[in-house]
């Protein structure tokens, strides 16, 4: 083997399983029936770290009950839903060009004929009757201009594509179909005429009052283009939520490299590109510390629809979310959720029309918190349709927690015979990034775990979507 061979980057590390082969047998019993995690390899004499560890174990998480409060995976995403449907909606009206992205509101109805006259679909020229035909000098019929001249039998004019076809014309040769003979004034067409050619008739794509898009529509750059062809200045809409983003920790730092125990802050570069790419508008990202009082007075004075904080969510000695939530009577709505990572993340109503969702300060259980919580709240407060559900099978065994959901990163992969498999990623401990910054998406991993071939939900990553070009 070559030393290249043994030269592994970044992101092949974090893709280490997808070379595994069969899972080999634990040398001692797990307390727990999970799924055995597939070994590392032996490093080679010039591997510049050590193989990557294997998938985190299902052992790791140490309880082997559900906490009494918390609610199941999929309830807890149905009741983000569920809270985002049944806030308040605050349909604006808007011009088109701050629409993008937007919820139609209401349905997109014509309110012309489109085209609104008949016009030409190409160059050429517009003819009345058979040929050969007559024509004037002249530019003749150019897009834009008012109603021209009626032709009579036998008469020709040059024109333009858009133009408005001239009354008592039947047809519209292209420029390339026809002879024009300059010296006599004289047209002869160099193929057959059909009646009708070329010609765009009045109200071909709709009539007015014609149903275009049903209201719940993302209003994407075609929509636009759609609107103003037909009519629209404005469009009423359902605007994109805003959210607030307060990281919580006093071990955090802003900038340059952990020191002194003290951490790097992970979640506030992160999560506002995430929420965006989730719909939301991110109005800010603030920094608190570990003050009850900051928190109290931020949460209190933001005008966001969501307030989605980071850390705090446990019942440590500087966890002041749930005290402060017990203070405002706000309604917990979701206590913790039966997922690893991310068990302790809530999601309580602050008003009829806002909500703090509760993130883990973990960064890997933050993300599961992102997607368990906010992705559903922030999609039903938009006004969007559920996606339909995306399942593939896992290429190999995935170990499980003994009562809970796990979320783990996978990327896609095709094997020799061009069959599709999500491929399970290391670094996937509730404090680690490494693995999902190589992924594409979650799998959704039922307790006890799942055998090679299962077929998982996937929950897709933004960045697998083109959000962020």
């Amino acid at each position: 083997m070559s030393d290249t061979d043994h030269e592994i980057d970044g992101i092949d590390q974090a893709l280490a399983l997808v070379s595994r082969t069969q899972p080999q047998p634990q040398p001692q019993p797990s307390p727990h029936p999970a799924v055995p995690a597939p070994a590392a390899e032996a490093p080679g004499p010039t591997d510049p770290e050590p193989a990557p560890e294997p998938l985190e174990e299902a052992s790791a998480e140490p309880a082997a009950e559900a906490h009494p409060t918390s609610t199941p995976w999929p309830d807890a995403r149905a009741a983000a839903a569920l809270a985002g449907r049944t806030a308040p909606a605050r349909p604006r009206r808007v011009p088109l060009e701050q629409a993008l992205a937007q919820i139609l509101a209401e349905p997109l109805e014509a309110l012309t004929d489109l085209p609104s006259f008949d016009t030409s679909a190409m160059d050429g020229w517009a003819v009345a009757g058979p040929g050969p035909w007559s024509f004037h000098d002249g530019p003749g019929i150019l897009a834009g201009r008012t109603a021209p001249d009626p032709l009579g039998d036998g008469e020709a004019v040059r024109i333009a594509t858009g133009a408005r076809i001239p009354a008592e014309a039947t047809a519209v040769i292209r420029r390339e179909h026809a002879h024009a003979d300059e010296t006599k004034q004289r047209l002869y067409a160099q193929r057959e005429v059909i009646p009708g050619q070329d010609i765009r008739p009045r109200g071909q794509e709709c009539r007015v009052g014609d149903h275009l898009l049903p209201a719940g529509s993302v209003v994407t750059p075609a929509v636009l283009g759609l609107a103003a062809a037909a009519g629209y200045d404005t469009l009423l809409t359902v605007p994109r939520p805003t959210v607030e983003v307060l990281v919580l920790g006093d071990e955090l730092l802003t900038s340059g490299a952990p020191r002194d125990g003290m951490v790097r802050d992970a979640l506030g570069p992160m999560l506002a590109p995430w929420l965006r790419a989730l719909g939301a508008e991110v109005l800010d990202t603030r920094c608190l510390g570990d003050d009850p009082q900051a928190l109290r007075k931020a949460v209190l004075g933001s005008e966001a629809d969501v307030v989605v904080t980071t850390g705090g969510t446990a019942a440590g000695p500087v966890d002041h979310v749930h005290p402060f939530l017990d203070s405002v009577d706000a309604e917990l709505l979701v206590d913790g959720v039966d997922v690893r990572p991310g068990h302790p993340m809530l999601l309580a109503r602050l008003a009829p029309d806002a909500h703090l969702v509760g993130l883990p300060g973990n960064p890997l259980a933050a993300v599961s918190g992102l997607l368990t919580l906010a992705e559903p709240l922030l999609r039903a407060l938009a006004h969007r349709p559920a996606p339909e559900p995306y399942r593939a099978p896992v290429r190999d065994d995935v170990p499980g927690h003994p009562v809970s959901t796990r979320l783990v990163p996978v990327t896609h992969r095709t094997d020799a015979s061009g069959a599709d498999h999500a491929v399970p990623l290391h670094y996937n401990g509730p404090a680690m990034l490494r693995g999902i910054a190589a992924a594409d998406g979650l799998a959704v991993v039922p307790p006890g775990g799942a055998c090679a071939g299962d077929v998982l939900e996937i929950l897709d990553l933004p960045w697998a979507e083109g959000c962020f070009t």
